[in-house]
C-alpha cells in the first residue's frame, strides 16, 4: 500500500474522502436518473435505500443532492447543472444560527451552519437563513472563499464519512430560492423526510447482513432464528410501508388531500423504531463478536445509531398523536 504523503490535510486521507469520491461518483453516473417525487416515488425511496445498504455516509450525501434538486425544481429553479455537487443545510439547533441580509445586489448570509454534510465535497448548497420578512431557503456557490468549514466540528464515529461539519458563511453572496417560509410549507418538504427514512432502512439491512450471512452458512440455532425470523418481519415491513408511500405519494404529489404530514409521521416513526429494534435483535443474536471484529458491521451499526437519531422521536410521536386524535375527532362527529 502505497502510504498518503503527511503534508496533505487530514481529509485527503479519511474515510470523509472516500464517501466524497463514491458521492462524487453518483452524482455523474446516477442522480440524474433517479425520479423527483411525484413521479416513481417508489423508485426514488428504492434508489436511497439501496444507498443505504452499500454506505449510509454515501446515502446521506447523495440524498442531500437529490433532495436539493427536488426543492430547486419545486419551487421554481433549474436543475444542479453538470458537475455540481449539492447539499441541503437546513439544521436549526438553538443558537445565533444564520442571518440573511438583503443588499443592493440581492441578499447575503452570515453566520455559522452546524452539521452541514458534504461540507468539503459539495458545489454548492441550499442553506437556511432567518430574514428580516421569515425563515428563508438561499442557494449559494461553495467556492466563495468567505464560506469555510470549521474544521474540527466533527469528531463523530458513526457517519464520519458524511463529512458534517459546521460551515461559517461571512457575507457571501446568495440567491433567495422561494418565498419566506416556503420551503418548510411545500408538500415535498413532507415527501423528502421518507426519503431520508428510506436511508435509514437500508442502513437497518445492511446491520442484519451479517445475521443472514451467519444462517446461509448454516449457523443457524434456535436462538438466532428467532431474532432472525423477527428481524425479517421487521424489514418486510417496513419495506411495503415506504414503498406503499412513495406510490401515495404519486397519485397526490401536491397534498391536495392534507395527508403527507400524517404520512410522514408515521413511516418516520415506524423507520425509526424498526431501526433501533433491528440493531438490538441482531446484537442479541450474534453478541460482541461482529462488532468487535467484522469492520463492516461495526460501522454499519455505528453510522445507524447516529444517523437515525435524526428522528425527533417523541416530539414528533407527541404531534402524529394530536394529529391522530383530530383525524378521529372529526370522523366520528
Amino acid at each position: 500500500m502505497i502510504a498518503v504523503p503527511p503534508e496533505l490535510p487530514e481529509f485527503a486521507r479519511s474515510p470523509e474522502r472516500r464517501a466524497a469520491d463514491l458521492f462524487a461518483d453518483f452524482v455523474k453516473r446516477q442522480a440524474d436518473d433517479v425520479p423527483l417525487p411525484g413521479r416513481s416515488t417508489a423508485c426514488r425511496f428504492s434508489t436511497l435505500s439501496d444507498l443505504g445498504r452499500r454506505d449510509l455516509s454515501v446515502a446521506r450525501l447523495a440524498e442531500g443532492h437529490l433532495d436539493a434538486a427536488a426543492i430547486l425544481h419545486e419551487l421554481g429553479h433549474h436543475l444542479p447543472a453538470a458537475g455540481e455537487r449539492w447539499g441541503v443545510w437546513a439544521a436549526r439547533p438553538p443558537g445565533p444560527g444564520v442571518s440573511a441580509t438583503r443588499t443592493g445586489q440581492g441578499w447575503e448570509i452570515s453566520g455559522v451552519k452546524p452539521y452541514c454534510s458534504g461540507a468539503h465535497s459539495c458545489t454548492h448548497a441550499l442553506v437556511t437563513a432567518d430574514a428580516d420578512d421569515g425563515y428563508r431557503l438561499f442557494a449559494i456557490a461553495l467556492d466563495d472563499p468567505d464560506a469555510k468549514p470549521v474544521e474540527g466540528t466533527w469528531p463523530a464515529i458513526g457517519m464520519v464519512g458524511s463529512d458534517s461539519l459546521d460551515m461559517s458563511f461571512t457575507e457571501v453572496r446568495a440567491r433567495a430560492v422561494g418565498e419566506a417560509e416556503e420551503y418548510l410549507t411545500r408538500p415535498g418538504f413532507q415527501h423528502g423526510g421518507i426519503g431520508v427514512a428510506a436511508c435509514w432502512l437500508g442502513g437497518a439491512h445492511a446491520v442484519a447482513a451479517t445475521l443472514y450471512e451467519r444462517a446461509a452458512s448454516g449457523r443457524l440455532n434456535d436462538h438466532t432464528a428467532a431474532h432472525l425470523g423477527t428481524i425479517d418481519m421487521l424489514l418486510h415491513t417496513a419495506d411495503g410501508v415506504v414503498q406503499r408511500a412513495g406510490e401515495e405519494i404519486d397519485t397526490d404529489p401536491l397534498d391536495e388531500h392534507q395527508e403527507a404530514r400524517t404520512r410522514s409521521l408515521r413511516v418516520r416513526a415506524l423507520v425509526e423504531k424498526v431501526c433501533t429494534e433491528v440493531m438490538d435483535h441482531v446484537g442479541r443474536a450474534t453478541g460482541a463478536g461482529p462488532l468487535c471484529r467484522d469492520e463492516r458491521h461495526a460501522r454499519a451499526v455505528a453510522d445507524l445509531t447516529v444517523y437515525v437519531r435524526q428522528h425527533h422521536a417523541e416530539a414528533n410521536l407527541a404531534e402524529l398523536g394530536r394529529l391522530a386524535a383530530a383525524s378521529s375527532l372529526g370522523e366520528s362527529r
